[in-house]
């Protein structure tokens, strides 16, 4: 027996790939038509269920007949109403074969028996049409209503003679339904008014309102494959511009604008809001806590307060912080000490490991271990479980890409709480974030911005030449982004303030040369500014969209933050897993959408006087907040980095 949803999956396939090869190339220079007609042809796949015995009031066969199958031909005259390029009407009117055979049986004298039949109808069906979008494919759906034109049947039977006849008891009308999609793909010249259409489609008919006969229980499901052939007149139309659906080779111009900061500042304190991990990694092969998460004695825990991890210390805004990591391989410690001073706070920690649940729970199990005799928690305080894949795994199903990386990011214990002094609604169940003061050299407001605009589209590469009064040349590049930026302290080198010329020469990818030319002017502050404020939001694994589950800590916490005549500095990170364009591009997206929240606020709040600066920096290791050696950098990479900053 054919499956009729193997029989469905192979035609519809043969149509979609029918659909896609064909591409409408034609600029419509004229309307398209509101009325179409013409005709349509194709082939019924008829399926029979149900029970047939009585074929007629003189013949009765000994077996019954339940299944079978057929291929019948259809055709009809059609006209379609289209008022607009989404909804329309159609109507067929036509031939609908419904013939086919029944599965062959053995009667009781131990005789094969065949059972096929003609039936046809005069078939009406009314549709609405459906275009998504205006385009060429459509859907469409509606009743169908069946007028009986044949009925004629032929029985064999081993060792009887055979019988060709009609069926008795057979419905004059059925009342059914049938919906389908279809691609109209237009091949008569865009400037003619006379426009013609070859139209693949597909559809199906179920069984329900198809009981063929008043007796019995004979229905039949049918799946419709074909071409229409359709024909309309438009009108012409009169327009300025060329519209064509080719693609358009870029311009060879692009625009060039040089962004200096106010002052270059040496150093800026900031006070920063670190969102905490609520993972703890394991690595390959052991079970043990690794030797990178702050491990403490007794003694040591006794004495131990999170307040201590505040302290100031030095760090990098554009390179590596081994400040941030040390405050979360502080993790366990964090745990301890607040589970330790809020005595009604419980956590979950759920282990998972690829080598099997009882391996994920040996990590929790461990976890929980060294916070009982450490810290000295109630085990009750701690539940634990083990699975395969992590709550929010980085591997996807199918994904076949930089799965050690992946993989090594799912090997980890979560730390799950309801409880608000471990917890904070950041997104994502994100632990309750540490604040620290943070001595940040080389801030990125600091940083000479140079867009480029359609470089990635138009150049193939370029350059960028800086030129003091004395007449030295500073050399950068080749870059192909359209947004490039150079520390101020790195150009200015020993001098305290300059002029400079600045050049870009590049090529374009048809081979041409391009030079464009700016100036800026550079000044150092010594003394630090010490009012900036830095948040973070991190994400999961290639998730962009993961910034709406920080929605209200951007408007409730960070936007209330941002004074009028501030700067914003957003700026956005991934690790080092995919295509370094797909992670430009993604960083960018995330970084834009956090704009998008915080200006929404402010508007609210009548804050207009606040500048943003916003970038995707994507993986570039000269700008990522950490290396990529282990998960837990990997996944703080994985960031939208939010500076405010106030000047004197």
């Amino acid at each position: 027996m054919i499956s009729i949803n193997k029989i469905i999956q192979k035609i519809a396939i043969g149509c979609v790939m029918t659909l896609l090869v064909q591409t409408s190339v034609f600029a419509q220079t004229t309307t398209q038509p509101k009325w179409w007609f013409g005709i349509s042809g194709g082939a019924n796949v008829n399926f029979y269920e149900g029970t047939t015995q009585r074929l007629n009031s003189s013949l009765i066969v000994p077996a019954a007949f339940h299944k079978g199958d057929g291929v019948k031909p259809f055709g009809s005259f059609l006209i379609e109403y289209r008022p607009g390029n989404v909804w329309g009407g159609l109507l067929n009117l036509g031939y609908d074969g419904r013939g086919g055979k029944f599965y062959d049986v053995i009667a009781p004298c131990d005789c094969p028996a065949t059972l096929k039949t003609n039936t046809s109808y005069l078939t009406i069906e009314p549709s609405l049409r459906f275009s998504p979008g205006g385009g060429n494919f459509y859907m469409f759906a509606g009743p169908r209503v069946g007028i009986n034109l044949e009925k004629d049947f032929s029985y064999t039977q081993l060792k009887q003679p055979n019988t060709d006849a009609e069926f008795s008891e057979m419905r004059k009308t059925v009342i059914s339904g049938q919906a389908g999609i279809g691609y109209d793909i237009q091949v008569s010249p865009a400037s003619s008014t006379t426009k013609f259409v070859i139209s693949p489609f597909v559809s199906y008919h179920p069984y329900f309102g198809q009981d063929v006969r008043s007796i019995e229980s004979w229905s039949v499901s049918t799946v419709r494959a074909g071409i229409a052939l359709k024909l309309g007149k438009g009108k012409k139309v009169v327009r300025e511009e060329t519209t064509t659906v080719a693609p358009v080779a870029p311009t060879a111009d692009v625009s060039f604008a040089v962004r200096a900061p106010k002052t270059i500042l040496m150093k800026r304190v900031v006070s920063e809001t670190l969102p905490l991990l609520n993972y703890v990694f394991f690595d390959e092969g052991t079970a043990e806590i690794p030797s990178r998460y702050v491990v403490l004695s007794k003694e040591q825990a006794q004495n131990f307060k999170e307040v201590q991890l505040q302290e100031e210390q030095s760090a990098t805004l554009t390179g590596r912080s081994a400040r941030q990591l040390n405050v979360y391989y502080n993790v366990l410690n964090i745990i301890g000490d607040r589970m330790r001073s809020n005595p009604q706070a419980k956590i979950t920690l759920s282990g998972a490991s690829l080598k099997g649940a009882d391996e994920g729970k040996l990590f929790a199990s461990n976890m929980k271990t060294y916070l009982v005799d450490v810290f000295q928690i109630d085990p009750s305080r701690i539940a634990i479980n083990g699975r395969i894949k992590p709550l929010v795994p980085s591997e996807q199903p199918g994904g076949n890409k930089e799965l050690a990386l992946l993989r090594a990011g799912d090997r980890r214990v979560d730390i799950q709480s309801t409880s608000p002094e471990l917890m904070m609604e950041v997104g994502g169940g994100m632990m309750k974030p540490v604040q620290m003061n943070t001595t940040q050299s080389d801030p990125m407001d600091s940083h000479v911005v140079f867009n480029v605009d359609k470089a990635e589209n138009v150049l193939s590469a370029y350059s960028i030449d800086l030129t003091d009064e004395s007449g030295k040349v500073q050399h950068f590049g080749p870059f192909t982004k359209n947004q490039e930026s150079i520390p101020g302290k790195t150009i200015l080198g020993d001098k305290t303030s300059g002029d400079y010329k600045v050049v870009l020469s590049g090529t374009t990818k048809s081979g041409a040369a391009i030079r464009k030319e700016g100036a800026v002017h550079l000044a150092i502050q010594e003394e630090q500014v010490e009012n900036g404020l830095r948040h973070s939001i991190l994400f999961n694994f290639n998730k962009s969209t993961t910034v709406a589950t920080y929605r209200q800590f951007l408007e409730n916490v960070v936007a209330p933050l941002i004074a009028d005549g501030s700067t914003v500095i957003i700026h956005g990170h991934t690790d080092i897993i995919g295509t370094e364009d797909y992670n430009t591009k993604l960083s960018d997206r995330r970084a834009r959408q956090a704009q998008q929240i915080l200006e929404a606020s402010l508007t609210k709040a009548g804050k207009s006087n606040v500048k943003f600066e916003t970038s995707g920096l994507g993986e570039a290791e000269d700008k990522s907040p950490f290396d990529n050696n282990t998960p837990e950098e990997r996944f703080y990479n994985r960031t939208v980095i939010i500076d405010i900053v106030s000047y004197k």
